[in-house]
């Protein structure tokens, strides 16, 4: 990479890898601190990624926080002020418990939103750096202290005081720093296919909708430029992942799911179809000695439950409030890290574990319908789960024992002459409650002040001299 002369090297106070969601915020964050920062991605925006981009209202606060909804709503997405859900044979309809005054969900497609972001965090400050690609981390001793990177074939090095490893799922920074390997992981029991179609249900723009059907899950979200993202989920077929075959399941699932399929009767597809398959979810190690890695980079979740880009920019965010204060001393630096590890784990893991059990690819449970019925005839209830999904109540909060207690004597006052599957679902329920509960402990047990990787997959010395060593 270096060729005949050594690389070109610049100083900096933050190394942002990655521009988008997570580093975007972050960035922002820094640079409204009064930090230096430079922020490198390798697309050139704007630029697509695989994304099903949903923000609940909890998103969208998040996108008024880093100073980004008005660009992002100039785009034309509709605000959706209405959720629907159908399983079971019950149609549920709630509205949004706002959310520092937002009310309503987007789904807003990621050339536009990226761009809107990174236009964003240059407003604030950050220098933004496209068609960057990190190849390397630089160190002293066990603390990463920059980065090299290719710019048009040309290699160039960044010191910083912390490097932010905001490049993804398949992040090179957590790779060099040694954090590949999750703390916890748990595969999806889903594949992920989904297209975009030119909405020709005037009526329906104000929706995000859901239906499930067997062990099939289907979903319409209105879009900016008049299209709807529609996302089918049916069990993960590792053997059935591959060539052509995107097409012919997503077809397929929606065949699976009538109340998609009236859906998109008056709609016309516009592109191809893109596929996620083979998911896993997982909290990977997420900060140690000069860098972090906020994002999908350091925590995913199955998109069942469309958490990621709210995920991204709160704790890019906080990332950046959080550290750019400590940035001058090494230990209070290490500090600020671990303590927003933590503070992300403490938030995301009730979602984390609540979102893998409606990933498993598994038909619709007895308890499970029994929350429909009441929801469908019980606005409150309906409302509160949907809060779940803006972050506004946790799961554990509305599903509390007492009203496992009234679903399941619902569903086995409606099945009392045949039990055997409400009761089989009981004992299921009481076994995932424990196995979360161990969970949690063996979670909590890998803090990240316990369990900061010790060394580095490969290092590179620091030169001489170098103020941030």
């Amino acid at each position: 990479m270096r060729g005949s002369s050594a690389p070109a090297i610049e100083h900096t106070d933050v190394v942002v890898v990655g521009a988008r969601c997570a580093g975007s915020a972050a960035a922002i964050a820094f640079a409204r601190a009064g930090r230096d920062v430079l922020a490198l991605d390798a697309a050139r925006f704007p630029s697509d990624t695989l994304s099903t981009h949903l923000l609940w209202p909890g998103g969208v606060a998040e996108l008024r926080r880093v100073g980004a909804l008005q660009r992002v709503r100039q785009l034309g997405a509709p605000p959706l002020t209405t959720a629907f859900a159908a399983g079971g044979g019950y149609q549920v309809r709630s509205a949004f418990t706002p959310v520092d005054g937002i009310d309503y969900a987007m789904c807003v497609r990621r050339t536009g939103l990226d761009a809107a972001l990174v236009a964003t965090a240059a407003d604030a400050g950050a220098r933004i750096r496209e068609g960057a690609r990190v190849t390397e981390l630089l160190w002293s001793g066990d603390r990463c202290v920059g980065v090299r990177y290719a710019d048009s074939g040309t290699a160039r090095e960044v010191r910083a005081r912390l490097v932010v490893g905001a490049d993804g799922r398949r992040s090179t920074v957590a790779r060099l720093v040694g954090a590949s390997r999750p703390r916890l992981s748990a595969p999806s029991g889903r594949d992920c296919y989904f297209a975009y179609w030119h909405d020709g249900a005037a009526d329906q723009r104000h929706v995000a909708a859901q239906w499930r059907s067997g062990s099939d899950l289907g979903t319409a979200f209105p879009c900016d430029d008049g299209l709807l993202l529609s996302l089918v989920q049916p069990p993960a077929r590792p053997a059935d992942a591959g060539g052509g075959r995107a097409e012919r399941r997503y077809q397929e699932a929606i065949e699976r799911l009538p109340g998609l399929r009236l859906r998109l009767r008056d709609c016309r597809r516009a592109g191809r179809v893109r596929a996620a398959t083979g998911l896993m979810s997982y909290f990977r190690h997420s900060a140690g000695p000069g860098w972090a890695l906020p994002g999908d980079a350091g925590h995913f979740k199955d998109p069942v439950t469309a958490q990621g880009i709210r995920d991204a920019l709160r704790y890019g965010r906080l990332l950046g409030e959080l550290a750019a204060p400590a940035l001058d001393d090494t230990e209070h630096l290490d500090t600020a890290l671990a303590a927003w590890e933590r503070l992300r784990d403490r938030e995301c893991l009730g979602i984390y574990q609540w979102t893998n059990r409606l990933a498993r690819g598994t038909a619709m449970r007895p308890l499970e319908m029994e929350l429909y019925r009441r929801a469908a005839a019980d606005p409150a209830l309906a409302d509160a789960v949907t809060e779940i999904f803006s972050r506004t109540a946790h799961p554990e909060d509305i599903f509390t024992p007492a009203r496992a207690a009234a679903f399941a004597a619902g569903a086995l006052r409606d099945s009392w002459r045949a039990p055997w599957p409400v009761l089989a679902d009981l004992v299921s329920e009481c076994r995932d409650t424990v196995s979360e509960r161990r969970e949690a402990r063996a979670f909590a047990r890998t803090a990240p002040a316990d369990a900061i990787p010790s060394r580095p997959l490969r290092r590179l010395a620091a030169p001489s001299g170098d103020r941030h060593a």
